[in-house]
């Protein structure tokens, strides 16, 4: 016979006792309870219920077509355009047929003009000496690569180009690239990632927003030229960073500006950006595709112009395009962040690369340069005479400062539209030309461009213009806005 324990039937009473003290809890809150919470709870519990047991969709009644009404169906339907219909008059599908080198003279169309179009500031795209050592590469090379530096693409051309860039920047290294756009489109996401933060000027080229659009990083914007507003810009995010110091620490913060800014033709404040980069601990990325071989006494651009150390700026980059007038772009700067660029500067990695023979005749027109470095001070002289030259004329207000070898002219006064203000500034343009005066405007991708600028009329200035033919291109434009802007 088993004995009854007592202590053992203890613990299990207690918790009885404890269930029914929490039943006794419930019910009392229940009472105590607001009408409308309970009535809250109620919609919550039926809307629940409903949900577990309803079906989530409806199947729809099929009805089956017969082949004849399938074939009519098909026939009634019409896809919509890929992209939208544009007019057959576009400026952008009537081009001018250019006919021989784009020199110093240019024939376009049949007529023979000169040139204030093509940005050729030192005249050497049709040099002899440039022709002949790009002619002896080619018969050494041939013509392209076929391959990326990576992949067999390395020519000792290249190399050679890159110490010589290197050198003439008085830089520790550089890089070149095929293709000027992507030269700095490439560069800045290769160090700018998601996450990081990039103050940029509004001006800046079209080039520059594809970089900042492929670096998918924090882009803020400050107006043109405006250091006062950088300086509130880089306050503000110095006050957002106290307030998370462990993500501050791995925040990358940039600033990227042009030296000669393409849709303006202005110079950056640059002695002013390299205090705040130090101030804001901010890297200075540097575009001088206009500056290069324009500015300074020996042409290194807007550094030298301002007598800054180039050490001073984390990263230059330009294009061969326009002073050199051959083709593709390099940055500069010092060795382990150009070497960064040889792993993941997407424009170097995946393109074919320079053309050896252009290559070689980048690095003649680097010995002309250094040769004749009076030639630097010649353009700006020959800048600053047209520009002088076109003040004052007829509706029309110069853009840009007078030593840059490109600027603007722009309509006072706008007419309200931009496609009439377009028309406008082309029948200025077409009659200049019927004048031999060969002039562009400049032109943008219109639903791309961050901050249109207005249209306007770009004038380029070489070494190769004569006194007489820039004073005759300015009576000649002046007289064409007389005649149609009055």
């Amino acid at each position: 016979m088993a004995l009854h324990n007592p202590g053992s039937s203890l613990p299990s009473a207690m918790a009885m006792v404890g269930e029914q003290w929490v039943l006794v809890e419930m019910v009392q809150a229940l009472y105590e309870a607001p009408a409308y919470h309970l009535i809250l709870e109620g919609i919550l519990i039926l809307w629940i219920i409903r949900l577990l047991f309803s079906k989530t969709y409806k199947l729809q009644e099929r009805s089956d077509l017969t082949a004849k009404e399938k074939e009519e169906l098909i026939e009634e339907w019409q896809p919509e355009p890929l992209v939208p219909p544009v007019s057959k008059d576009h400026p952008a599908l009537n081009y001018n047929i250019v006919s021989g080198p784009p020199g110093h003279k240019i024939v376009v169309n049949g007529k023979e003009c000169i040139n204030f179009a093509s940005f050729n500031f030192l005249g050497l795209l049709d040099n002899s000496r440039v022709k002949e050592a790009a002619l002896a590469s080619l018969k050494k090379y041939g013509v392209g690569t076929c391959g990326p530096r990576g992949f067999y693409g390395t020519f000792d051309v290249h190399l050679e180009l890159e110490e010589r860039l290197a050198k003439f920047m008085e830089t520790e290294e550089a890089i070149i690239y095929s293709y000027g756009f992507a030269t700095i489109a490439s560069a800045i996401p290769a160090y700018s990632k998601r996450g990081d933060i990039i103050f940029v000027d509004r001006a800046a080229c079209f080039a520059i927003q594809k970089g900042l659009q492929a670096s998918r990083s924090d882009i803020k914007v400050f107006e043109h030229n405006d250091i006062a507003h950088l300086e509130y810009l880089l306050k503000e995010q110095e006050i957002e960073d106290q307030k998370n110091p462990r993500k501050a620490r791995v925040t990358r913060r940039f600033i990227v500006v042009e030296g000669l800014y393409m849709n303006t033709g202005s110079i950056c404040p640059l002695p002013e950006l390299v205090k705040l980069k130090y101030k804001y601990k901010a890297r200075i990325f540097l575009e001088e595709s206009l500056s290069f071989g324009v500015l300074g006494e020996h042409g290194r651009g807007v550094t030298e112009h301002f007598g800054i150390n180039i050490d001073d700026i984390d990263l230059i980059s330009a294009n061969m395009e326009n002073s050199l007038a051959s083709i593709g772009g390099f940055c500069c700067g010092r060795s382990f962040v150009i070497d960064h660029q040889r792993l993941s500067g997407q424009g170097y990695c995946f393109s074919a690369s320079l053309p050896p023979l252009l290559a070689a005749a980048a690095i003649e027109a680097l010995n002309i340069m250094e040769e004749n470095p009076d030639i630097f001070q010649v353009l700006r002289k020959k800048c600053k005479q047209i520009h002088k030259a076109l003040q004052g004329t007829y509706g029309l207000r110069v853009v840009g400062e007078s030593f840059s070898p490109a600027f603007h002219l722009q309509l006072e006064e706008s007419t309200g539209s931009r496609e009439n203000d377009i028309k406008l500034l082309q029948r200025i343009v077409d009659q200049c030309m019927n004048r031999n005066i060969a002039l562009t405007q400049a032109h943008y991708l219109e639903k791309e461009e961050k901050s249109l600028p207005p249209p306007s009329i770009r004038i380029v200035v070489t070494v190769e213009q004569t006194d007489k033919e820039l004073d005759k291109a300015a009576s000649t434009i002046k007289e064409a806005a007389q005649s149609i802007l009055n």
